[in-house]
């Protein structure tokens, strides 16, 4: 049984490093449940753990990007969204209510302890860090200063571990890279991968970082994002049926050994031993981004495509790594090494072999601790370091090499070693070259490759966990192999040496650390592991003077070359360039060019005759140094017909401007005499041992001149290097300070413009909150048509409703103007006064104006106050009464004609309001009871002739009048007595005086006057 069964589910091994390849043959799956296995049936068991939990992460311009995803979202996804933005400190709350108009799902800022539920959206709350636990949102006060904080891959890389498969990642619009690192832990976890497609975000960076990574599964705008999710969601992979693994040759066992036979014949790299729950886990990717369902269809797929056979090696490569992973397991390395460096001899070098180095993080973190370590040894002990770094992925290899990563390091690197072992530059931080220099990065296959030996640390973490139990136990006699006695090996948390205690002593339980001790199988160990040598793959060899032969005989060079040839010369010649490379060939040259021997050449040099090499370099030189035609006459060249006088041309040509600074050499032959050309008989009658010596000294005398010559070029050009050098060195240290001080400012900047773009994008949803109260307002103002004029202080328009035409004919571009001048047509020349007035003492101005054109408005003039009580001008408003001064005007002429009406009849009658006041009376009853008119009109009728009319049965009969039903009486009998009168009989008739048929509030009483009665006589 494996020591992983004895593990719990969250000790189970957690994927971190790339993948490491075998070159075995295939061996049936191991019948051992698997750790994922354990972990699925332990979180099926409990159903609240089963939504997925959506991390949307994204920096400057990513509000637009989050309006257009939630809007397109439904309300009822049956999953959690955690948006986590770079904002402000004192934006709190703000992003929350922005996000809570684009979608009817409940928005709350994230509080420490809240438990994650579907269907609603939790948004990180400013200047805190985030993580999850068990479904359990927990902040954190940042450890890292503004401008270098990474909120998202903070809580991605939490959120993998907490949520695995159902993790999903979707990255917005934004500037640097936060979430890069984090996508490969969700990736690495399973889960899946999302990114707005840079094109359509405002700012491009984190997407295109993001889509760089190379693990993302969808880049799609924005609002195409919620459907593509949900479908991705449906079916999710860990719900699926379990494939087993058998040897029918229908069953996905023998599909799998298919798939490992197309990825070696194209990589050369073989699967067989790779865990196969992992193996299945990562093929079903790929068979999902191409709707694929079963594994027979994806190998046919493959081999009808040969390029995802590369993406599929590239998928199995996934490594996920980081500086100073575990911080506490590299100062527990620190206290096991110290003893180990203790015991090396002076002059001696610490050799290091950490495999599956994948990008080169781990490998920089070790020599980093190594130069930690080495500060306490003695300076004069002087030992160096020496590490290398293997992986089979190429292209991880080259990054490393490069050393460059990116900002977001800075949230696992801290600020001292920042800056001792790094070096900023635009791309982010390079590994400075004296740590760069102690590790050699090289492409190496643990499985088949030699290993390297006599090493003092071997570094192996969470690399084992990938491979199988066979593979396992093939490797670790191989590590104990490579290492010297007593050095060190450090494995990952999740990795152990059960069943190796003969081999490896145990140093530090928890982090892995064992001590190599002498053990007696550990060589008989070694016979099983299958050490083979790589293939070696030709690298073809590209020179950049190589040009296509086709494209020089048929291209524009090859005519421009004739072209020359045809003006210049005739002869045999070659268009050669500073180094000698022959590029353009004209003529048969076979009689003065003789390929050399060995691989192929087109050098000048190296393919002329022996007689000419001397001769050809010397034109060369002259028409080089020169910059024009060299002529060398009277070369004699052995050839078939025997010797041959030559003349050399080197031509420097300046234009055109494709061939400038290339030289034409031609080979003209020269009449030579019959002795001359006489063969080697001839040859040495004719020339004497005095003649060859002189020929000799003087090649050698050119030769030693054109030694003399480059020496003292050299040293000339050397001073001046020395020269440059140090003003380079000097202008390098300042640049190097200004770059420092631009980085930076660099850095505040664009946390700066991040908070400035979040903040633009809320203000940008409020300006569209008031351009819409804005428009509500107009159209209320529009619909009472109020004619309305808005001025400030200075009487200068601001605003008018299209109404005030009526009034004063304004056009819309006259806001601006002084209301001055314009004419207006009120009947009131005190308009500016009444402004003024107002504007000045702040009190309200009311006035009934007639138009010229006969029209009535009612006219108020008030102060313009802010919603700060300042006063910034006034506002008129005119609201039309024109038809109720007609009906005024209408009403008073009927009273009129009424009153007239009831003064002119002879009866005594009054008319009474609703209050039983006189409204008017006929002139009959002012002369019967001696009042006047003018004095009774608006008196009580309790009050009339000094209370004489004051009677309660008359007072009682008129209210049961205004009351009651009927409208008439006729039964009223009254007895007055006036001062110093007899007593008057009267008969009063009431009437309730009717309008259109309509009952109104006034009386009409009628009085009738009786047979006088004689006055009572006084008692004496």
């Amino acid at each position: 049984m494996s020591p992983l069964d004895h593990m719990s589910p969250d000790q189970l091994p957690e994927p971190e490093e790339p993948i490491l390849l075998t070159d075995g043959d295939a061996m049936p799956v191991d019948a051992m449940v698997s750790p994922i296995q354990l972990r699925e049936a332990q979180r099926q068991e409990d159903p609240s753990d089963k939504f997925p939990v959506v991390c949307l992460g994204g920096s400057a311009g990513s509000i637009e990007g989050l309006e257009r995803f939630f809007r397109n979202m439904p309300a009822d996804p049956d999953m959690a969204f955690v948006v986590v933005t770079h904002q402000s400190p004192d934006q709190q709350g703000e992003l929350t209510q922005v996000i809570q108009y684009f979608t009817p799902m409940p928005v709350l800022q994230a509080e420490d302890g809240l438990k994650v539920q579907p269907n609603h959206v939790y948004v990180i709350p400013p200047d805190r860090d985030m993580s999850m636990l068990h479904g359990t949102l927990l902040l954190f006060t940042p450890t890292q200063p503004r401008g270098r904080r990474l909120p998202i891959d903070f809580f991605l890389q939490n959120l993998a571990k907490d949520a695995r498969e159902r993790a999903v990642c979707i990255i917005f619009s934004g500037l640097g890279t936060d979430g890069t690192i984090g996508l490969k832990m969700v990736m690495e976890n399973f889960g899946m991968v999302m990114v707005q497609a840079p094109e359509t975000a405002e700012y491009d960076s984190m997407p295109r970082s993001a889509i760089a990574t190379e693990f993302v599964d969808y880049v799609l705008p924005a609002e195409q994002l919620p459907a593509k999710l949900i479908e991705y969601l449906k079916i999710p992979v860990m719900n699926r049926p379990r494939r087993e693994v058998a040897e029918s040759a229908s069953k996905p066992a023998h599909a799998l050994q298919k798939i490992f036979i197309l990825i070696r014949s194209r990589t050369g790299h073989d699967f067989s031993f790779y865990k196969r729950n992992t193996v299945f886990r990562r093929i079903e990717r790929r068979m999902n981004s191409h709707q694929i369902k079963e594994f027979t269809h994806y190998v046919r797929y493959l081999q009808e495509n040969p390029e995802e056979v590369d993406l599929l090696f590239k998928e199995l490569l996934i490594g996920v790594t980081k500086f100073f992973r575990d911080q506490e397991a590299y100062e527990a390395l620190k206290k096991r090494l110290w003893p180990v460096i203790q015991e090396k001899p002076i002059d001696s070098t610490i050799r290091v072999w950490t495999p599956g180095c994948s990008t080169g993080e781990e490998a920089y973190s070790v020599a980093m601790t190594l130069m930690e370590c080495l500060d306490s040894v003695d300076p004069l002990k002087y030992l160096k370091i020496q590490i290398f770094a293997t992986d089979i992925n190429p292209e991880g290899i080259e990054f490393a090499r490069a050393g460059v990563y990116g900002e977001n390091i800075v949230a696992d690197v801290n600020q001292e070693r920042l800056q001792r072992f790094f070096v900023k530059v635009d791309a982010g931080y390079q590994i400075r070259k004296e740590v760069r220099d102690v590790v050699i990065f090289a492409v190496h296959n643990l499985n088949k490759d030699a290993p390297f030996t006599k090493l003092d640390l071997l570094v192996c973490r969470n690399l084992l966990i990938y491979l199988s139990a066979e593979l396992q136990r093939n490797l670790i006699p191989i590590f104990h192999y490579a290492l010297n006695p007593g050095a060190v090996l450090f494995l990952g948390p999740s990795e152990n040496l059960t069943g190796y205690q003969d081999l490896f002593q145990p140093l530090d339980v928890k982090w892995k650390l064992s001590r190599r001790i002498e053990g007696s199988s550990s060589m008989a160990r070694l016979i099983n592991f299958p050490f083979a040598l790589g293939r070696l793959q030709e690298v073809p060899v590209h020179s950049a003077h190589n040009m296509n032969p086709a494209a020089r005989k048929e291209g524009p060079f090859a005519s421009l070359v004739q072209r020359v040839l045809l003006r210049e010369f005739t002869p045999p010649a070659v268009v050669i360039n500073a180094k000698g490379d022959v590029l353009y060939i004209n003529g048969r040259t076979g009689k003065y060019l003789d390929p050399a021997p060995g691989m192929g050449s087109m050098n000048l040099f190296d393919m002329a005759r022996e007689d000419l090499t001397y001769q050809l370099s010397a034109v060369v030189h002259n028409a080089l140094t020169d910059r024009s035609d060299a002529v060398v006459e009277n070369v004699k060249v052995k050839t078939e017909g025997g010797v041959q006088l030559l003349r050399l041309t080197a031509k420097y040509l300046d234009e055109p401007e494709q061939l400038a600074g290339m030289l034409l050499v031609a080979f003209e032959d020269m009449p030579t005499p019959t002795k001359v050309r006489l063969g080697k008989a001839g040859l040495s009658s004719e020339l004497s041992r005095d003649a060859v010596i002189a020929a000799l000294e003087k090649e050698l005398q050119y030769t030693k001149h054109r030694l003399q010559t480059t020496v003292e070029e050299m040293e000339s050009s050397l001073e001046e290097l020395k020269s440059t050098n140090e003003e380079l060195q000097s202008a390098n240290e300042e640049l190097q300070s200004t770059n420092e001080e631009a980085m930076t400012n660099k850095e505040e900047m664009q946390s700066l413009n991040e908070e400035l773009m979040t903040l633009n994008m809320q203000y940008l949803s409020k300006t569209e909150e008031l351009s819409q109260a804005a428009n509500d307002m107009k159209n209320l103002l529009d619909a009472t048509e109020i004619a309305t004029v808005f001025l400030d202080n200075d009487l200068i328009i601001k605003r008018f409703t299209p109404s005030m035409s009526r009034i004063i004919n304004l056009l819309p571009t006259d806001v601006g103007r002084p209301i001055t001048h314009f004419a207006s047509t009120l009947r009131h020349e005190q308009l500016m006064e009444d402004v003024r007035l107002v504007i000045d003492r702040l009190v309200p101005v009311e006035a009934n104006i007639q138009t010229t054109r006969g029209e009535w408005f009612v006219m108020r003039i008030l102060p313009y106050r802010t919603l700060d009580n300042y006063i910034s001008g006034a506002v008129i408003t005119f609201t039309e009464i024109t038809e109720l001064k007609n009906l005024e005007e209408q009403l008073t002429v009927s009273t009129a004609m009424a009153e007239s009406i009831v003064e002119s009849v002879r009866e005594p009658m009054l008319v009474l309001d609703a209050q039983l006041r006189i409204l008017t009376a006929s002139h009959a009853f002012t002369e019967t009871f001696a009042v006047e008119l003018d004095k009774i009109k608006g008196q009580p009728l309790s009050e009339l002739s000094d209370g004489i009319w004051n009677q309660p049965a008359l007072h009682r009969k008129l209210v049961q009048l205004l009351q009651a039903e009927n409208q008439s009486f006729d039964d009223a009998l009254l007895e007055l007595t006036p001062n110093g009168q007899s007593t008057r009989s009267l008969r009063i008739h009431g009437r309730r005086i009717t309008s259109d048929g309509q009952k109104t509030n006034r009386l009409l009483i009628g009085v009738e006057e009786q047979a006088p009665k004689p006055a009572a006589s006084r008692p004496e």
